[in-house]
């Protein structure tokens, strides 16, 4: 797997402020993790990780909805804004200014339609910051083979704006295949992370203890 290509070293000050470093940065000092790596979701949940990839949209809405009811239960859509106001927004369009107290399913089908990148870590986000969780090793090495692979994109364009050779618009073809088999499978790896780990707290819960008796 290509992740392992990249280091597993603590990420450094430039790193936090990359594409998906940013979003990451502030869970980056917390020393408890989830339970499963994003390596280890393809065998411990495997439906999960293919129903992810294949159906992304629709189960990062499902997912959505699963996770701030997990948080808060019993809230349904009240406390959703866009991306969970992780990611900022541009010039009027500002999460939570966006009607989604008036129509949040419709807003966050948009969010995982336009937006499905940021779709997914915020979701992760929100289990990590609930229950204050770190990086893992396969985390670290994910942002840098993100960032690796935004850099190459860029220079790649450069290239393409300065010749005319045929080659380039092949070689942006295979770096745009790569780039979406990444993001697709990793997207479902980091899905079947948070569904498992929804999984086990709320099997550990006092209120499944309860009921167990």
């Amino acid at each position: 797997m290509c992740l392992f290509c990249f280091s597993k070293d603590n990420l450094t000050n430039d790193e936090i402020k990359g594409k998906y470093g940013n979003a990451f940065g502030p869970y980056a000092n917390n020393t408890d993790t989830f339970d499963i790596s994003l390596c280890q979701t393809p065998c411990k949940e495997p439906l999960c990780c293919c129903a992810s990839a294949a159906c992304f949209c629709p189960v990062q809405i499902y997912m959505r909805h699963k996770v701030l009811n997990h948080v808060q239960p019993g809230s349904g859509w009240s406390n959703y804004i866009c991306c969970q106001g992780m990611f900022g927004g541009c010039c009027c369009l500002q999460p939570g200014n966006m009607c989604e107290s008036t129509c949040p399913v419709p807003c966050m089908c948009l969010e995982a339609c336009i937006c499905p990148g940021p779709a997914v870590s915020a979701t992760s986000n929100v289990i990590r910051e609930r229950y204050s969780l770190g990086l893992d090793e396969d985390d670290v090495r994910l942002i840098r083979c993100s960032n690796c692979l935004f850099y190459f994109s860029v220079l790649l364009s450069c290239v393409a704006m300065c010749t005319d050779c045929e080659a380039d618009d092949v070689v942006a073809n295979i770096v745009n295949c790569i780039s979406d088999v990444v993001f697709l499978s990793v997207g479902g790896c980091m899905t079947a992370q948070v569904h498992h780990e929804m999984k086990i707290r709320n099997a550990s819960s006092p209120s499944s203890e309860l009921m167990n008796r």
